[in-house]
Formats: structure tokens, C-alpha cells, sequence
């Protein structure tokens, strides 16, 4: 079991220090309230957490920098912490203790000084952009003039893992496919390479009796098997071209604009560009960060250039002094129905909680969507994978039947 080194004020006034056994720091902290003493820090004794004894740290080992998964398990484990009545700098030092990866071990040591020179936790986290994008910073801000500090960290916590569920459920939709194409395709190559050439025998002195799919395929395998490098070649060429277009303003561009008119993926991806903005934007109104800098954040995070350049233009006629939907109703990217019940949360003064019931009810549209896409696309890659196979085959039997007959 851990052990917690802990200095605490008695009912007499009198400072405790020692040492004190428990399953985690809340715990800790609990046992020593029990006893009437008033928490003055807290910290895991240096091994304790080596031996992974704290159930709360759910931080994992990378040997590269934090992800969003550590983002989110510091986070929740803050809020817990902090709720606890545990002071910011003891809970930054007991969870850097705890994190088992350097990089962010680090990290939130230099926060935690920050905080002990006098800066707002907002103001030592915003120094870290890829960690603690502008959301984050803006809500502990808004938490920090509220006074609800745990509170908003419970809504991030549950902000980030809603959206790091939307990106493995958009990423696994995306996975089967490549993964039927990458089969098709090397069961292709497999047969024109290694199968084909062994007709090639068979039908030598023959060729006027093969049929054109027979004389095609045997002369892409022959093609094939002596310019092998060719293809290979051509196709790290294509995913090197291809990676440095997409980074690319153009690139981007058509791809964002890709991803919204493609076919069976168009509409999940719709989906998910709408419920990202409307559930970012809901929960910044709701935490109390200013229209202006909500819109603005909207429009970063949203994902998508074709949705940021809405949300910018949003943003000029907002500032202007015009409402949301103004701008919303020339825009064809949001369905009508969601402008509608957007003007009528500004007019009714609940724009926050209409966009949360908008961005829930687009959740759930996006996991039919992505249930739609992988139901499609499954028929559609075996029938396309047998077509081709189908065709190989094909042109293999047709000669031999041909010849079978003409020696009858």
C-alpha cells in the first residue's frame, strides 16, 4: 500500500508531520479529516508510486510526450484531489509525483511553480498550447472567477474523454476499410506474381486461342514480375506526394471539402464536425467564457477549414453586434433545423443548454453513421475483392476450357 508523507493541523494548533498508509491520496486525505486534522499538504512517499500502488494516477508509461489520455487522467484526478480540499500546488506535486511519464512529469512540475510564484493555474497551464488547447484554459479561467474550480474540471475531464471516444469510433470506421483494400490488393499482386507466371508454360505457342482478359493478365503478371520496382516506386512516390500535398493550405482544403461531399463517408463526417462544434461551443457558454472568445475557439477546434472559415465568419458578424444564427442561415454546412433551435436558444437566453441537447442528439447520429458506414462498406470491399478475384480466375479457366474443347 502507498505510503503519504502529510503535515496537518491539529484541533489544537499544534503541526503534524508523518507518515500515513492508504490507498490513494483521497483516501489519505479522508483518514486524516476523520481524525479532526486539517490537511496542510500531502505527497506520496518517493518509491510509493513506483510500485504502482495509486489507483487514481491512471497515467500511463510512454516513452513519448503526453497524449490527451494523460491530459484526461490529470484532470479528473485534479478535480478529485481538489475536491478533496487538497491544496492546487500539493495535488500538481502529488499527481507529478505519480505520472510515470517524464515528459509530463516535468511538465507539471514547471506548473506547479508557476502556481507557487503566484500565477493563476489558467496563466501556468496556457504556456503549454498542445497540452492545454485555448477550451481548456478558457474554462479553468472562467472556473477560477466563479469559484467552482473542481466542478469545471469534471466538465473537461468529460469533454475530452467524449471527444477522444468520437475520434476512436471515427478512427475504427476508418480502419476496416483500409484493412479489406490492403487484402485486396496483395491477394492481387499474389496471383499476377506468383500464381500467373505459372500458366505461363500452359500457354506458350497458344496465345491466338487466348482470350483478351487471359492475354491482358498475362502480360501485366509478365509486366509485373520484370519491372517489380516500377509500382513500388510509383506508390512511395504517391504516399510521399500525397502526405506533403494534404499538409498543403490547398491540400487541407480539398481534403476537408473531400470528407464532406464523398459519398456513404460524407455524412459521418457532417456529423462529426457538427456535433464537435456545437458541444464546444455549449460548453464554453455554459462555463461562462465570452460569446466572442467561444466563437473563436469553436472555429479552432472544429476540425474541419470549411467549418472554421464559418465559425471566423460567425465570429466578424457576432462582433458586429448581429446574432449567431445571422450567419449561420448563409451557410449550408449546418442542417436548418439546428439554425433554427439556435436562434431560438439566443432569443430565449438557453443558447448553452440547446446547444448541448443539439451536440447529444448529433452524437447519437454519428455513431449510426459510422454503424451505416462499416455495414456498407463490408459488402461492398467483398464484392469488389471477389470481382477481382472472380476476374483472375477467370481469365485462368477460360483457355483451358477453350483447348479442353478443341481436342475433343
Amino acid at each position: 500500500m502507498p505510503e503519504y508523507r502529510f503535515q496537518a493541523r491539529l484541533a489544537s494548533g499544534q503541526v503534524q508531520v508523518g507518515v500515513l498508509a492508504a490507498d490513494s491520496t483521497v483516501s489519505a486525505a479522508n483518514m486524516l479529516r476523520a481524525q479532526g486534522h486539517h490537511v496542510l499538504a500531502l505527497v506520496p512517499v518517493k518509491g510509493a508510486a513506483a510500485s504502482g500502488g495509486s489507483r487514481l494516477s491512471g497515467i500511463l508509461n510512454y516513452s513519448s510526450g503526453p497524449s490527451q489520455k494523460d491530459i484526461l487522467d490529470f484532470t479528473s484526478q485534479l478535480a478529485v484531489m481538489i475536491r478533496a480540499g487538497i491544496s492546487l500546488r500539493v495535488a500538481l506535486e502529488g499527481i507529478a509525483e505519480q505520472s510515470r511519464n517524464p515528459k509530463f512529469r516535468r511538465i507539471l512540475t514547471e506548473i506547479k511553480t508557476e502556481v507557487e510564484s503566484g500565477k493563476q493555474f489558467s496563466e501556468a497551464i496556457s504556456k503549454y498550447p498542445k497540452l492545454f488547447g485555448p477550451l481548456y484554459v478558457n474554462m479553468v479561467r472562467a472556473s477560477e472567477m466563479s469559484g467552482s474550480f473542481a466542478k469545471m474540471l469534471d466538465r473537461i475531464a468529460a469533454y475530452i474523454s467524449q471527444q477522444l471516444e468520437t475520434r476512436k469510433m471515427v478512427i475504427g470506421a476508418s480502419i476496416y476499410p483500409a484493412i479489406i483494400g490492403v487484402m485486396a490488393i496483395t491477394v492481387t499482386v499474389f496471383l499476377l506474381v506468383f500464381v500467373l507466371p505459372r500458366f505461363a508454360g500452359v500457354f506458350k505457342g497458344k496465345e491466338a486461342l487466348l482470350p483478351w482478359p487471359t492475354t491482358f493478365l498475362m502480360g501485366l503478371s509478365d509486366w509485373m514480375v520484370n519491372f517489380w520496382y516500377v509500382p513500388v516506386i510509383g506508390v512511395v512516390l504517391a504516399i510521399i506526394g500525397g502526405i506533403f500535398f494534404m499538409k498543403t493550405d490547398i491540400g487541407m482544403l480539398w481534403t476537408d471539402r473531400a470528407k464532406l461531399s464523398v459519398p456513404l463517408f460524407s455524412r459521418m463526417f457532417r456529423a462529426l464536425y457538427v456535433s464537435r462544434s456545437l458541444h464546444t461551443m455549449g460548453e464554453l457558454l455554459n462555463a461562462g467564457v465570452p460569446m466572442l472568445d467561444t466563437i473563436a475557439i469553436t472555429g479552432d477546434i472544429s476540425g474541419n477549414l470549411l467549418f472554421k472559415k464559418l465559425w471566423r465568419n460567425v465570429y466578424a458578424a457576432v462582433k458586429q453586434g448581429k446574432k449567431v444564427q445571422f450567419q449561420l442561415q448563409r451557410s449550408t454546412l449546418l442542417p436548418r433545423s439546428v439554425v433554427q433551435m439556435i436562434g431560438a436558444g439566443e432569443e430565449s437566453g438557453r443558447l448553452g443548454e440547446v446547444l448541448q441537447e443539439i451536440s447529444e442528439f448529433y452524437k447519437k447520429a454519428l455513431r449510426d453513421a459510422i454503424k451505416t458506414v462499416t455495414s456498407m462498406i463490408e459488402p461492398i470491399m467483398i464484392v469488389l475483392m471477389g470481382s477481382v478475384v472472380g476476374f483472375i480466375a477467370m481469365a485462368i479457366i477460360l483457355p483451358i476450357f477453350k483447348m479442353s474443347a478443341m481436342v475433343k
